[in-house]
């Protein structure tokens, strides 16, 4: 069931009604799992069993861990209490994660690479492709299951016993099938506490989904139009439309997903139920470090949490930290997607934060001779556009279908210097015409000053909510009729789909 859609615009408020209508907690959580269930069942009933089965491996493990931490723990301090039984349990997570993710996400992937590395030596290997439908959010609950059971055996969060409660946690409906990829000690706690309706709580919930549902309708899934038309036939294009090509899908998938994000976050928010943070103005960053940090923040944390710190982290000779930080971005290139394209992607995002920390002494050298103030608005200001230039041309490995194409594309954003198809009439060749480009370019700019407003910390949401509540509710009203006035719909309209669903 896609948040864009006429399904989920019925089943939630029909789900916040019921919920709010029941007066007994437990009650509420089981409404709550069942809906959560049904949820994920509207895509394909059948991978119902898959996350069942990664909810009860994760929850016996965890209270395995727990048992065996408690029995090694006689006499032991606390952040020493991770020998015996408890390891070997963790482990059986970790490894049944990753085999339930490599069979349904990678099988194909490593099975192809094989046969072409036993090409190189001569040998003929035919391996028949494997039908396996990818489960949509597999990567998401098995990650968020997963980080439970590493903190289980850490000591960061307890042991949770209710497996009602647990199997809530792993699929509650909001964030089960793109994050945000949720921590135990945040939200399962939560599911222990009774929430009541709050019709401030609720606006304020429902102004992060309606500005999700701008910034995705209005803005990512038209900016999609011209984004597929230019990735899909690179080969009839040149220079500056394949620049442009590229530089906004650095904003679809930047609307895409953090709209995505929002509307999930409003619809726990409007239950009663707070979910982490998922981005923070990420292009509005100074270097490709500084945008990680903000991007995709659960699990950006999730790495940096389970793979970069137990690594050694930045405490380690340098070299060791940098090879961390290069196998952090690997490792996320590949859980984005079984493809080269997306090792690149995760690997250009490494080596630029790699070749920034080394230069960065030289940098303040010459800084420091020119008299340039860093924190001058001038300064700032380059240091953004050029990180944005950094990422957007690593998004175009994340994008295209090849790495052949990704590099065509980069070379032929540059190769011609074309200008004035800019201004010319070609762009309303590329599937949008005049009127939409130019409400696209207006939802942009709105886009940018929201984010600057809030890089500033003017949060437009709570200055409306100190507000009378009619002038709240006119607001979101006026952007409901707003996005229904200019979303994309119609024929030709695939709602399909939030581009990191597929992950």
């Amino acid at each position: 069931m896609l948040f864009n859609s006429l399904a989920y615009l019925v089943f939630f408020p029909v789900i916040v009604l019921v919920y709010f209508l029941i007066p007994w907690h437990r009650v509420r959580n089981g409404m709550l799992l069942i809906a959560s269930y049904y949820f994920y069942m509207r895509w394909d009933p059948r991978f119902i069993v898959l996350i069942f089965g990664v909810t009860l491996v994760s929850y016996l493990c965890g209270i395995l861990v727990d048992i065996s931490r408690r029995e090694d723990a006689d006499g032991v301090e606390p952040e020493k209490r991770r020998t015996g039984n408890a390891k070997i349990y963790t482990t059986v997570t970790i490894v049944s994660m990753l085999l339930v993710l490599g069979w349904f996400k990678y099988a194909n992937f490593l099975a192809g690479n094989l046969v072409s590395i036993m090409k190189l030596i001569g040998i003929d290997l035919a391996i028949p492709k494997l039908n396996v439908a990818l489960p949509v959010g597999i990567s998401f609950f098995t990650f968020q299951a997963m980080g439970y059971v590493l903190d289980v055996y850490r000591g960061t969060t307890p042991v949770e016993k209710n497996i009602f409660r647990f199997m809530l946690f792993v699929a509650f409906f909001p964030q089960l099938v793109a994050g945000p990829i949720e921590r135990s000690n945040n939200l399962l706690q939560q599911f222990k506490v009774k929430h009541d309706f709050d019709s401030h709580r609720v606006l304020k919930g429902l102004m992060l989904m309606v500005w999700g549902f701008f910034i995705k309708m209005v803005l990512a899934d038209r900016i999609a139009i011209i984004v597929d038309q230019v990735f899909n036939y690179y080969t009839s294009y040149q220079g500056a439309i394949l620049l442009l090509g590229a530089c906004l899908f650095s904003f679809q998938i930047y609307c895409d997903f953090n709209g995505y994000s929002l509307i999930a976050i409003g619809s726990a928010q409007v239950l009663g139920f707070d979910l982490i943070q998922n981005f923070e103005q990420p292009y509005l960053a100074r270097t490709v470090a500084d945008f990680w940090r903000r991007w995709h923040m659960s699990l950006t944390n999730w790495f940096r949490d389970y793979i970069y710190f137990p690594l050694g982290g930045s405490r380690c000779a340098r070299w060791k930290k940098y090879r961390n930080i290069m196998i952090v971005f690997l490792v996320s290139g590949l859980w984005h997607g079984a493809d080269w394209t997306y090792v690149i992607w995760g690997g250009m995002n490494g080596l630029f934060q790699v070749i920034g920390d080394i230069i960065n002494p030289l940098r303040k050298k010459i800084l420091a001779k020119l008299h340039v103030n860093e924190e001058s608005f001038g300064h700032r200001l380059v240091q953004t556009f050029m990180t944005y230039v950094y990422v957007t041309i690593a998004w175009v490995f994340f994008r295209a279908t090849s790495l052949q194409s990704a590099v065509d594309i980069i070379i032929g954003s540059f190769k011609t210097f074309n200008p004035w198809v800019l201004f010319d009439g070609t762009l309303y060749t590329l599937g949008v015409n005049r009127v939409d480009f130019w409400i696209m370019i207006a939802s942009l700019l709105i886009l940018l000053a929201v984010d600057i407003l809030h890089e500033n910390k003017i949060q437009i949401r709570e200055r409306l909510l100190v507000q009378p509540l009619p002038v709240g509710w006119a607001v979101v009203y006026a952007a409901l009729f707003m996005i229904l006035l200019f979303g994309v719909y119609g024929p030709g309209y695939d709602a399909a789909s939030f581009i990191y669903f597929q992950f």
